[in-house]
């Protein structure tokens, strides 16, 4: 009898036991990694997104998590510097032991990962926008924004539809910039066009007159469009209206923030580029599937950072959504399980576009997502 009750109670404390490591596992975090720009020439990139990466981190925390779990967020500031950007990737994945990552601020600090989350075999989605992130596809590899192939094709169909067909094209000589540069060029023969003027300027410029003057100088010019990120866009744009220009004026999507307005001032008056419709979430119709969702994510930061949106950080909404939505179809933070369930995301929609992600496209948004605005009276206007 006293073997029995010993017996029994063993078995009940065993029993005991192993529910207490199943909840301990349970409770155990989901590693969400990060190595962003928040510092340094990259910072109005990686600001609001680490802004928004924690924000939301602690709003789902609050709603009780993900599959029972809590998220924690590891983040490393890799000041725009793509070494850094490395070394902290490392560091995530072999040190802190992430269950995803999502950042990447720039395509250098992106590009400079890469190599190392396809060997370790971690999913990764990037907030940079170059095309190269994920064409040629990469097994581990996503990303949240438009592609600047897009924002050239997105551009280019709004300058032939006011009738423009020969412009010239200034860019940044960095990584987003000189892609940019090369998918406009190949964009303008697919569609019958012609680049008059090709000058660029490096991230050290402070004036582009000269490059400016090149191009009014050109016969035929019809219109001029800056590819470019950081305050060397805003340079040109006040030495465009300093030169009198009078041609219409685009932008890239790497500027489409208020601090560009800032920067660029009354310069700034008449000047088109591609964008998120977050800037403009008001003039949207109520039947846009996105405006709800564009509309709260503007409330929700804006109340709790005192501070404007920018689709940057929205770029970092995206890829925390996406991440957990992933996680949550996995039914687990088993990695080929996740990255599996990333790559069949259909119909999310977010605040940058509505997301259709496939084994052949992991970025799974078009060039449409893109909405053209216009800077009027120092506010963005949707034009389409």
């Amino acid at each position: 009898m006293l073997k029995t009750i010993l017996r029994r109670t063993g078995q009940v404390a065993a029993i005991a036991a192993a529910g207490l490591v199943m909840s301990a596992q349970a409770a155990e975090p989901i590693k969400i990694g990060s190595f962003l720009s928040v510092t340094g020439p990259a910072s109005f990139l990686g600001d609001p997104e680490l802004k928004t990466l924690e924000m939301y981190v602690e709003k789902i925390n609050e709603d009780g998590g993900v599959l029972g779990r809590p998220l924690e967020l590891i983040h490393y500031d890799d000041v725009g510097n793509a070494s850094n950007a490395r070394n902290f990737a490392s560091r995530l994945i072999r040190s802190d032991r992430v269950d995803i990552i999502v950042g990447g601020s720039t395509t250098g600090a992106t590009m400079a990962a890469v190599p190392l989350v396809e060997q370790a075999k971690v999913p990764f989605i990037s907030l940079a926008g170059a095309v190269v992130i994920t064409n040629p596809v990469k097994k581990w590899v996503f990303k949240t924004p438009q592609t600047d192939r897009m924002a050239a094709e997105r551009i280019l169909t709004d300058m032939k539809d006011r009738g423009i067909t020969r412009f010239g094209l200034i860019s940044g000589t960095g990584g987003f910039g000189s892609s940019g540069r090369t998918q406009t060029l190949d964009v303008v023969e697919q569609m019958g066009m012609e680049v008059v003027a090709d000058v660029t300027y490096s991230g050290s410029d402070t004036d582009m007159t000269a490059q400016l003057t090149n191009i009014r100088n050109t016969d035929g010019v019809e219109a001029v469009l800056n590819f470019g990120f950081g305050q060397g866009p805003a340079i040109v744009t006040r030495n465009y209206a300093q030169l009198g220009m009078e041609l219409p004026f685009y932008q890239s999507h790497g500027v489409a923030s208020d601090s560009f307005l800032e920067l660029a001032g009354d310069a700034a008056e008449g000047v088109r580029l591609p964008a998120s419709p977050l800037l403009v979430p008001d003039s949207l119709p109520d039947d846009d599937p996105q405006k709800q969702v564009v509309q709260d994510y503007k409330a929700e930061y804006e109340a709790r950072w005192d501070s404007k949106v920018s689709t940057f950080g929205a770029y970092a909404y995206d890829g925390l959504m996406l991440a957990v939505q992933a996680i949550e179809a996995a039914g687990s933070t088993d990695k080929e399980a996740v990255r599996e369930a990333l790559e069949n995301i259909q119909g999310y929609v977010g605040v940058t576009g509505v997301f259709n992600m496939s084994p052949e496209d992991h970025n799974g948004l078009e060039a449409d997502s893109f909405r053209i605005l216009e800077v009027q009276n120092g506010e963005w206007k949707l034009i389409n």
